[in-house]
């Protein structure tokens, strides 16, 4: 979801999802209750309890305490990454390193309720997502049916500027630069690439001004890098750069329009996109806040 408002509902819809299955499982308790209290008090200890009349196993209402404690950590969890989406805060919470864009183990050990979700949701849209090929606005192809093909996991917008999605390491090629901007995801490009950048943003929450002008001054400063190590007989072929989040939708493509600006290639942010990105990956869409970030950029640093 690259929309700021289709991401802040997922979370919110998972923290709801994960407060009803607990209801569920514990059964007639108030929807005022403290959570901790659901598990801890009177309740928690009626879930624990065995029949004693008969002997009756202890497995089923261990398996109903740890559900439920499962669920309400969830409801928690999902709840505060929702708040902290809204405040633009807390995205160094999940612990991946800026250096080597590695995420801990203890990270999916602990944030598992955001983790998994996250990770089946992005693969299943990664695999089914689809997309209709550009086509000018002009109402002779508006009329015209066009098939939609699937989403590449990169795409190549313009010669070596590749925009993509966490899957873009499918490619198996070697950058001169890659900007990662997931939060969530660990970055499988650091061992082919020469440069790397970890700018983490929720899904959806652009980089901010100061950030994009980083942003961009790192790809140019990469592109020359990379030509001086072609001299040297280092590396072989033109310089690539790719510039990715999740999805290769939103985040990635606000970095990149100011990139494209920075390297001299438009005159403006409007312009990289319309002209330099969507022809190349029509899903790439900018939400309001990223036009915003984008405008605030170039007033300050173009």
């Amino acid at each position: 979801m690259g929309a700021v408002h289709g991401v802040y509902l997922k979370y919110v819809g998972l923290s709801a999802i994960s407060f009803a299955g607990y209801h569920m499982v514990v059964g007639n308790i108030g929807p005022l209750d403290p959570l901790p209290a659901m598990l801890t008090g009177s309740e928690g200890h009626r879930m624990l309890a065995t029949s004693s009349e008969g002997g009756g196993s202890s497995i089923i209402p261990l398996l109903r305490f740890g559900t439920a404690t499962i669920l309400s950590y969830s409801t928690l969890l999902n709840g505060t990454i929702a708040l902290l989406f809204k405040l633009r805060r807390g995205m160094g919470l999940i612990g991946k390193d800026l250096k080597e864009g590695t995420i801990p183990w203890w990270s999916y050990l602990l944030f598992f309720p955001f983790h998994v979700p996250t990770i089946a949701y992005t693969h299943v849209h990664t695999k089914m997502g689809k997309m209709k090929p550009y086509a000018k606005p002009d109402e002779s192809e508006k009329k015209q049916k066009v098939s939609k093909v699937p989403v590449p996991v990169a795409s190549q917008v313009q010669p070596g500027w590749w925009i993509g999605g966490c899957y873009a390491y499918q490619l198996n090629m070697q950058w001169a630069a890659v900007i990662d901007l997931t939060v969530e995801f660990p970055e499988k490009c650091r061992a082919s690439t020469k440069r790397y950048l970890c700018l983490p943003t929720w899904d959806g929450v652009p980089a901010s001004p100061e950030q994009l002008e980083h942003a961009a001054q790192f790809v140019i400063d990469a592109i020359d890098n990379w030509k001086q190590l072609q001299q040297k007989g280092e590396v072989h072929g033109d310089p690539q750069v790719l510039i990715h989040c999740a999805h290769g939708r939103g985040r990635s493509t606000t970095v990149a329009c100011a990139a494209m600006v920075k390297a001299g290639m438009y005159l403006d942010w409007e312009e990289a996109l319309e002209v330099g990105i969507r022809p190349g990956r029509p899903v790439c869409k900018l939400n309001t806040m990223m036009r915003k970030n984008l405008t605030e950029w170039q007033r300050k640093y173009v």
